[in-house]
């Protein structure tokens, strides 16, 4: 008895030991890159990861904050060594060339009803393909009308431009009574020189493309681009467009020298923490024959490439588009809301100047998805300089811009 007992005990000793010296069974692990949108991208995400890691104790999530100079270029980098993350924030117009290339992974079989009925809808549409859906919006922007208290009211303005020719005929009156300040900001230096132009051409009309061909030499092109120069030419404007980026008149506009210009609703958060005392107010974009305005969005992709698709998916559902980190992105990144949910929220719903951006998203319209879209880009923003310069006039440099542009877009 004695003997059999000791043997029992050197068992369950040695198995003990067996069990102790086991290593741990593997984590899955998932690999999720984010742009740098601000300094609390990083702190947000990885919220959502140890929310995530609480709730499923088998997963480890790395997150890792890539900024937007070199993202485009890491994630090629990433995918031609086989090392593509889990899950990535990709700018929306790179979608094409991950669905041609068979990287990007189709959500339709994961996304239920539910869960699409979260979003705004339209913010879907750019990252649908071939009738499959491949992103899901990260963060929405559109452009309204900012304009200076102080200036309007020293022009005797009482009332907020509403059209295209009320903004003319008020930066007129702004000129007049301060030879200081200009108008209205128009961007013609950099990327996004086309967008700004846009604000007015779909406003008239427009189409980017119509009929498989570019549409900018039309009519509402050659409306919008001499609007922009009567601008320029009588002085409404600030010096030189074609010097000027999105940065330098937002500049001018915080510092109260500039009466109105276009912008998204990031320019709130600047202004509040740059130019706190400047009297401003937001409106609703100017019309023309249509009420229309900028869509940007940027998206969420799951790889084809992922080990762990279905896992991946569900951090996505849970963690990223999560009430908690939805509100906490949104809150601290100044961007619109993608997801209803995030409107109930008072801190949201309750902000009369973001509301005024949200309640342009039903007249959002987005840039076409197309492979040739950054040399269509630098055809359009080429030929809007040459007109602000007066280099050519409206008609003849849109339409050797929309020949160049049909020559790149036509059937191979």
């Amino acid at each position: 008895m004695k003997r059999t007992r000791i043997l029992s005990l050197l068992a369950a000793s040695a198995m003990a030991i067996g069990l102790a010296a086991a290593p741990a069974a593997a984590k899955a692990q998932l690999h999720v890159i984010v742009a740098h949108f601000s300094d609390h991208t990083l702190t947000t995400f990885e919220h959502a990861a140890k929310r995530f890691e609480a709730a499923h104790p088998d997963v480890d999530v790395v997150i890792e904050d890539v900024s937007w100079d070199n993202l485009q270029q890491r994630l090629a980098t990433d995918i031609a060594g086989g090392t593509a993350p889990d899950i990535s924030v990709i700018a929306t117009r790179w979608v094409l060339d991950y669905v041609q290339n068979d990287i990007a992974e189709p959500l339709d079989g994961y996304i239920t009803p539910e869960f699409r009925k979260g979003f705004y809808e339209n913010l879907l549409v750019p990252g649908t393909v071939g009738g499959k859906t491949y992103l899901l919006p990260i963060l929405a922007s559109t452009r309204a009308l900012y304009y200076n208290k102080d200036l309007y009211e020293k022009a005797g303005v009482t009332e907020v431009p509403k059209n295209w020719d009320d903004l003319l005929a008020v930066s007129k009156k702004v000129k007049e009574k301060d030879e200081g300040a200009y108008g209205f900001g128009i961007q013609g230096k950099e990327i996004e020189t086309d967008t700004y132009w846009y604000y007015p051409f779909w406003a008239y009309g427009g189409e980017i493309l119509k009929d498989g061909k570019s549409g900018i030499a039309g009519d509402a092109g050659i409306k919008a681009a001499n609007l922009y120069k009567s601008f320029i030419d009588q002085g409404l404007s600030e010096p030189s467009p074609t010097g000027s980026n999105r940065q330098d008149i937002e500049t001018l506009f915080k510092q109260g020298r500039l009466a109105a210009l276009l912008s998204g609703p990031w320019l709130r958060g600047q202004i509040a923490s740059e130019a706190p005392n400047l009297k401003y107010g937001i409106a609703s974009m100017p019309e023309g024959t249509k009420h229309v305005t900028w869509g940007g969005t940027d998206s969420m992709m799951l790889f084809k490439s992922s080990p762990n698709k279905a896992l991946a998916w569900k951090f996505i559902e849970e963690g990223i588009f999560s009430k908690e980190t939805r509100l906490e992105f949104t809150l601290s990144e100044g961007f619109l809301p993608v997801t209803k949910v995030e409107m109930e929220d008072p801190r949201l719903a309750n902000d009369a100047s973001l509301k005024a951006f949200a309640d342009m998203l039903p007249i959002a319209k987005f840039a076409p998805l197309m492979p040739q879209w950054a040399q269509v880009v630098a055809a359009t923003t080429t030929a809007l300089q040459q007109i602000y310069l007066g280099q050519a006039d409206a008609k003849t440099a849109l339409g050797a811009a929309a020949t160049s542009i049909d020559g790149l877009i036509a059937p191979q």
